[in-house]
């Protein structure tokens, strides 16, 4: 776990510095300097961004990262790496031209609502267009096991320069016509700087020789376009889908409540992007006792992280609500909702990696297929019900189902599970203390109050933790950063 716990510790950092400064963005300079009208646009046309991007990439950062380590020659692997740099172009240039010709179809049908979407579907094009091609320039630095400058730009960059661009917006340097144009602006300048450094480490050698297992090739990226958008369209088809029933500023409520319960998911995205091109790696030379492990250890580790996270949020989540303004305290529910699907998904550990990278990928589609048809029906039904609650209780649902599947697909094919004693004993110490602090709180000021209550936690957690040796790689985190022998 050397090079995992290295990386991944790096990761956690950058990406956590990157959710604090989404959290200033999120809280307070969104909700006091754009209208909620124009917040929820710019909800709106991320998540459907991300929705598109998976197409637009045409699976090749997941195709890039499974087949890398099996070549073994100079030119079969720069013919491979030029393959994957002009994939997606494959999708994206006919997906635009489409754009192009069906605007007004596409967006008379997106705008039905709201009629503010109709003036940003090139706005979300070319976002779509950044990302993809961000993912695969990521894709090629993770293969030579270096993701931390990566992670730092997938996680930090765009959410300072956003936060540039809202400040730019509060003095009237820029209206918010300039302000939505220099958002698409921010994601096409991270993905250039990606590119530099990915081709720092690796210069690509433009090669057009024949590549063996090309039809394996295309058929993964095919069937990775599928996995990839089911992942997406599990994560941000209920804010396009919010955008449907109800007023676009409710999506505003919507995305503060998401992003509140997305810090818990921050160690597993993190570490992830070392857990891919490892995985791939002992798939590929067939080192099953070490992929073992590595899901093991990455379960353990990611869950007991992720757990004293949610516990952060979940126990000063009514406090939280006190301070930002009173209209979105609408989102608790999906606040609490959402928080314990994030933490069933960094139970999973290396599980996605193993998937992805795996021969199998093919027999979940199916099943994923099922599940974002289910969800899209679940949202159908909820959210005329109960609104941006109705839209977190039929993530969830579809989540928690999916990843089951998933849990027990591994095991069946591979006869690897992430289940540890150790598992079970950190779950009860968290669902205790949940029980025993939610509802109490000290007498003072909010903040002084979410100070106190989390300084408490932290003891607390690191305590037991420790003491009970959960973990030995935390553990030597534990003695290395707070000074315990």
């Amino acid at each position: 776990m050397g090079i995992v716990a290295s990386q991944s510790f790096k990761n956690v950092i950058s990406t956590y510095l990157g959710f604090f400064i989404g959290a200033i963005n999120t809280l307070f300079l969104y909700t006091e300097f754009l209208s909620d009208e124009f917040y929820g646009m710019v909800g709106y046309m991320l998540s459907l961004a991300y929705v598109i991007m998976p197409l637009m990439a045409f699976g090749a950062h997941n195709t890039l990262v499974k087949f890398y380590s099996s070549f073994k020659t100079r030119i079969s692997l720069n013919s491979f790496l030029t393959l994957m740099l002009f994939l997606p172009f494959i999708i994206a240039i006919p997906l635009c031209f489409f754009s192009y010709a069906c605007y007004d179809v596409i967006g008379g049908v997106l705008s039905k609502k709201n009629d503010i979407i109709r003036g940003y579907l090139w706005h979300t094009m070319i976002i779509a267009f950044a990302l993809a091609y961000f993912e695969i320039f990521f894709a090629w630095a993770k293969v030579q096991m270096q993701t931390v400058f990566g992670n730092f730009m997938k996680e930090v960059f765009h959410r300072i320069a956003t936060m540039i661009l809202l400040f730019l917006l509060h003095f009237k340097v820029v209206d918010v016509e300039w302000f939505m144009i220099g958002l698409v602006c921010v994601y096409v300048l991270r993905m250039l700087i990606m590119s530099v450094y990915a081709f720092s480490i690796k210069l690509p050698v433009v090669t057009f020789k024949r590549i063996n297992g090309l039809k394996n090739i295309f058929k993964y990226s095919f069937l990775i376009i599928i996995a990839g958008s089911i992942a997406t369209v599990l994560l941000d088809v209920d804010k396009v889908m919010l955008g449907h029933y109800i007023q676009i500023e409710e999506i505003a409520y919507y995305n503060v409540a998401i992003f509140i319960a997305a810090v818990i998911a921050v160690p597993q995205r993190s570490m992830h992007q070392i857990l891919l091109p490892l995985s791939a790696k002992f798939l590929n030379e067939k080192k099953m006792d070490a992929l073992e492990d590595l899901c093991k250890k990455s379960s353990l580790n990611l869950f007991i992280i992720s757990g004293f996270i949610f516990l952060l949020i979940v126990l000063n989540i009514n406090q939280l609500y006190h301070i930002i303004p009173e209209e979105f305290g609408g989102g608790l529910f999906v606040v609490l909702i959402i928080s314990v699907t994030k933490l069933y998904d960094a139970f999973l550990g290396a599980n996605n990696a193993i998937l992805f990278n795996s021969d199998y990928y093919r027999a979940v589609l199916f099943l994923g297929v099922v599940l974002v048809i289910l969800m899209i029906i679940l949202n159908m039904v909820f959210i005329p019900l109960y609104g941006i609650n109705g839209a977190a209780l039929a993530t969830s649902l579809a989540i928690f189902m999916y990843n089951s599947v998933k849990l027990l697909f591994v095991y069946m094919k591979f006869k690897i599970h992430p289940f540890t004693t150790d598992i079970f004993r950190i779950a009860g110490f968290i669902f205790l203390s949940v029980l025993l602090l939610y509802f109490w709180e000290f007498p003072f000021n909010p903040i002084v109050n979410i100070a106190l209550k989390s300084t408490l936690i932290t003891v607390l957690y690191v305590f037991v933790v420790y003491r009970f040796k959960f973990s030995e790689d935390i553990s030597i985190l534990i003695e290395r950063y707070f000074g315990v022998k």
